[in-house]
């Protein structure tokens, strides 16, 4: 069985990084799969959208972030698979290292899946749709690749009663959902604390 984790394992050094190694687990059935989305300021800021298929977290890089507008066709690029420990990283990334820059964790909660395939399948046919349980994003979306496109897909609110033509979450909602902080908040906090004398980080 290849390790779908390879592509993010390559990527990273993490004696360098504080981002989590992790490993590709296996859910039990009675056990809803997470979904994520992380706000990620490196050289573009963008969302990162992860959805848990297959014991990793499927993941899509949305440069606008998710639209509660139906009408709104998000674009969305397929980027490695991240372990499921990824799913609670807020931090910084190092400049210099894979995506150096904040993260700020923007949203998280359950998802199930309301397609025809099992979430595996879509994704391999390239049409995946869902519904969001979480503190900002609820209802049904779609992931829908683009043609025989790989790498694109589009990213489209479902039009049910949490869609919305006037509410843009990222603006009304730019916290972490973890810490109540902004993206800048979770950028001080981390050099408040690599400024912090050896022996009071020993404490």
């Amino acid at each position: 069985m290849p390790d779908s984790l390879a592509t993010y394992h390559k990527k990273r050094s993490f004696n360098k990084t504080p981002e989590p190694r992790g490993k590709v687990h296996k859910r039990a059935a009675n056990i809803k799969p997470t979904f994520v989305i992380q706000k990620h300021d490196a050289t573009r800021l963008h969302y990162d959208f992860r959805l848990e298929i297959d014991g990793v977290l499927k993941s899509w890089a949305v440069p606008k972030g998710p639209s509660l507008n139906p009408d709104d066709k998000r674009l969305a690029v397929r980027t490695e698979d991240h372990p499921i420990e990824y799913g609670g990283f807020e931090g910084v990334i190092p400049q210099g290292q894979y995506g150096g820059g904040t993260v700020l964790l923007w949203d998280r909660g359950t998802f199930e899946n309301v397609g025809a395939l099992e979430p595996l399948d879509a994704e391999r046919k390239g049409h995946l749709k869902f519904r969001l349980h979480g503190k900002k994003l609820r209802g049904v979306f779609s992931l829908i690749r683009m043609g025989r496109d790989e790498k694109n897909w589009l990213l489209v609110k479902g039009d049910d009663e949490f869609a919305s033509r006037k509410t843009d979450l990222t603006k009304s909602k730019p916290k972490s959902v973890k810490t109540g902080h902004t993206l800048d908040q979770v950028s001080r906090s981390h050099k408040v604390w690599q400024s912090r004398p050896r022996s009071q980080s020993r404490a």
